[in-house]
C-alpha cells in the first residue's frame, strides 16, 4: 500500500474517533453533583456528638484510654530534675548551645542539648525537639551529626526559640550495651509499662525543664519531631496539656487501616507496647487509636506532615480520611485554624517545604502577633 494511501486512512480513522467522542459527550454530558458523604472507618471519633460538652465527655473516656495504651499507672515517681551543664558553646554569634543532663528517674538522666537565642527581650517561646531513629540522637538535632535538614534545635534556635532536644531513652548518651534501640533492659526494669509511656514521660520532663528557665515564656511551649520524634510529638501534646502547638512529621501509621500493626508490639529490637501483642496476633485492635490521640490535642495546635509515598501506598491515604475527621474535632471545639496537615510526595524525609510549614505553624501559634504580622510598603 503507498504511503499516501496508509497516511490518508489513519487520518480518516483519527476524523472518525474524535467524532464518536464528541458524539458521546454530546449525548451524555456531565451532570452537575452535590459533594457526596465521606464514610470511613474513622468516623467514630466524632459519632453521636453534637456540641462540644459532648465532645468533652467522650475526651475523658479517650484520656482514662490513652493513659491505659501507654501503661503510665506504672511509670516511676517524677524526680526533681537536678540540672547540670556540662559543655557550653556559642553557635555563630546567635545561640548558645549547652550540653545538658537531667533526672528522668531516681536512678537514670537524660542528656540533651539546650540552645538558647543571645539577642533577645524577655522570655521566649520553648520547643521540645525530637529526634529520628538515629543512634547519633540529639547530635542530629543540634546539627552535628548526620542528616542536616532535621536540625530542629539549629533553626529553631535561629528563628528564636529556646530549643530542648533530649536524646530517646536508647540513643544517644544512653544507648544500652544491646544495642542502640533495644528495649529489653528497660522491659527488664519496668515490665509493666511501654517505651511509648516512657519516652512520653521523660518528653514531658523537658518540658519542666524549659519552663525552670529564666529564659523561657512557661506558657509558650511547643514541640516539634521527625519519624520516632514525629509521633513522640504527637503523644506529649497528648499526654501534657502544657504544650500549645506541636508538629509532627512523617509519624508511624496507626493500629487500623495498617498491614503491619504487629510492628507496635514486636517480639524484637524496639518495642513500643509490649502488653498489646497477645491481642494483635489474635487480631485485636486496642480501643483507642491515633485520630483519637490526636484530637485529644484540640483545642491546641497540631500539624501533621506525611508523605504519601512514605511506607504503604493505602495506609497513607487513609491518613488523609483520618486527618479530615480529626479536622472535625477541631471544628466542634471552636478551633479550625489550629489544626493543618501537609501531604507531600517526598517520602520519609524533612524536605525544605515540610520545614518551611513547621516553622511557620510554630511562629503562627508561639510567636508575638509583631513577629508575623504582614505590613503595607509606604510610600506614594
Amino acid at each position: 500500500m503507498p504511503l499516501s494511501t496508509l497516511l490518508r486512512l489513519l487520518t480518516v480513522g483519527l476524523s472518525l474517533n474524535l467524532a464518536a467522542v464528541a458524539a458521546t459527550a454530546d449525548e451524555a454530558p456531565r451532570p452537575r453533583t452535590d459533594p457526596q458523604p465521606i464514610v470511613s472507618s474513622w468516623d467514630d471519633l466524632t459519632e453521636g456528638l453534637a456540641t462540644r460538652e459532648d465532645w468533652e465527655a467522650r475526651r475523658g473516656t479517650l484520656r482514662a484510654r490513652y493513659l491505659e495504651l501507654l501503661r503510665d499507672q506504672h511509670k516511676p515517681e517524677r524526680p526533681p530534675t537536678a540540672l547540670e551543664v556540662h559543655e557550653s558553646a556559642i553557635v555563630d554569634g546567635l545561640y548558645e548551645r549547652r550540653l545538658i543532663s537531667y533526672a528522668v528517674e531516681s536512678d537514670e538522666r537524660c542528656h540533651a542539648y539546650l540552645g538558647i537565642p543571645l539577642n533577645r527581650e524577655g522570655p521566649l517561646p520553648a520547643i521540645v525537639a525530637l529526634h529520628g531513629t538515629t543512634d547519633r540522637g540529639k547530635e542530629q538535632t543540634a546539627g552535628l551529626d548526620g542528616d542536616p535538614d532535621k536540625a530542629f534545635l539549629d533553626h529553631l534556635c535561629r528563628r528564636g526559640y529556646v530549643v530542648i532536644a533530649p536524646d530517646h531513652f536508647v540513643a544517644g548518651h544512653r544507648i544500652p550495651p544491646e544495642g542502640s534501640y533495644e528495649t529489653a533492659r528497660f522491659q527488664a526494669k519496668h515490665p509493666e509499662w511501654t517505651a511509648v509511656g516512657k519516652f512520653t514521660f521523660e518528653h514531658s520532663i523537658a518540658v519542666d525543664v524549659l519552663q525552670s528557665l529564666a529564659e523561657v515564656d512557661p506558657a509558650k511551649i511547643g514541640a516539634l519531631g521527625h519519624s520516632l520524634g514525629g509521633h513522640g510529638s504527637m503523644f506529649l501534646a497528648a499526654y501534657d496539656e502544657r504544650v500549645q502547638a506541636a508538629c509532627g512529621n512523617c509519624s508511624a501509621a496507626f493500629f487500623r487501616q495498617n498491614r503491619q500493626a504487629l510492628e507496635w508490639s514486636r517480639d524484637r529490637w524496639y518495642v513500643y507496647f509490649k502488653p498489646l501483642r497477645e491481642g494483635l496476633l489474635r487480631g485485636e485492635l486496642p480501643p483507642i487509636d491515633f485520630h483519637e490521640i490526636m484530637a485529644l490535642a484540640a483545642p491546641r495546635a497540631y500539624l501533621d506532615v506525611s508523605g504519601l509515598n512514605d511506607g504503604d501506598r493505602l495506609t497513607q491515604r487513609q491518613r488523609l480520611l483520618m486527618l479530615g475527621k480529626v479536622a472535625d474535632v477541631y471544628e466542634l471545639v471552636g478551633a479550625p485554624e489550629n489544626f493543618a496537615f501537609f501531604v507531600h510526595g517526598r517520602g520519609h524525609a524533612a524536605p525544605h517545604e515540610s520545614r518551611a510549614v513547621m516553622y511557620a505553624f510554630l511562629d503562627a501559634q508561639l510567636q508575638p502577633a509583631g513577629a508575623i504580622a504582614t505590613r503595607r510598603v509606604e510610600g506614594e
